[in-house]
């Protein structure tokens, strides 16, 4: 008789803050401002967008950055 598993896997996310992006990525907090700001002349919309967890709290997702930086 054969046995059926049933495995429910979720993907896991990990989470990048501010400071975590500028350790992935090498550039300053104030170059990420600028290229997330659509009226900043280094704004470059293939930066990963900021998922809002709070009012006060946003992150990125890690995959999305590693993704951003293997195209630069």
């Amino acid at each position: 008789m054969p046995i059926h598993a049933h495995i429910n896997i979720q993907p896991t996310y990990k989470m990048l803050r501010m400071k975590q992006l500028i350790e992935k990525t090498g550039l300053s907090r104030s170059t990420l401002y600028d290229i997330m700001d659509v009226k900043s002349r280094r704004y470059d919309p293939t930066f990963p967008r900021a998922i809002k967890l709070t009012e006060a709290t946003v992150c990125w997702l890690e995959s999305e950055v590693n993704a951003w930086l293997e195209r630069k």
